[in-house]
């Protein structure tokens, strides 16, 4: 696995954001379990793999936020106060 730039991950939709943090953490899982195993793995991985993981859900999470701002902003020009 090569480092992915954030460019290149926010050309995404939010299933494959979700579907890409689903398989790094079953990746980062089955890291762990090698090295806990003592098993022949690569150091680097792991810290890969967590960095990919923080930013897909970074971006995950800024782009639910920034679309329940949308929703209310919506919401409150249809309902005046």
């Amino acid at each position: 696995m090569s480092l992915s730039q954030f460019t290149d991950i926010i050309s995404l939709s939010n299933k494959e954001i979700a579907e890409e943090i689903i398989k790094t953490e079953s990746e980062l899982f089955n890291l762990r379990f090698k090295k806990a195993t003592r098993q022949a793995f690569k150091p680097h991985q792991i810290k890969n793999s967590r960095r990919l993981v923080a930013q897909l859900k970074t971006l995950l999470t800024l782009r639910l936020k920034d679309r329940e701002e949308k929703e209310t902003d919506i919401l409150d020009q249809l309902i005046p106060n």
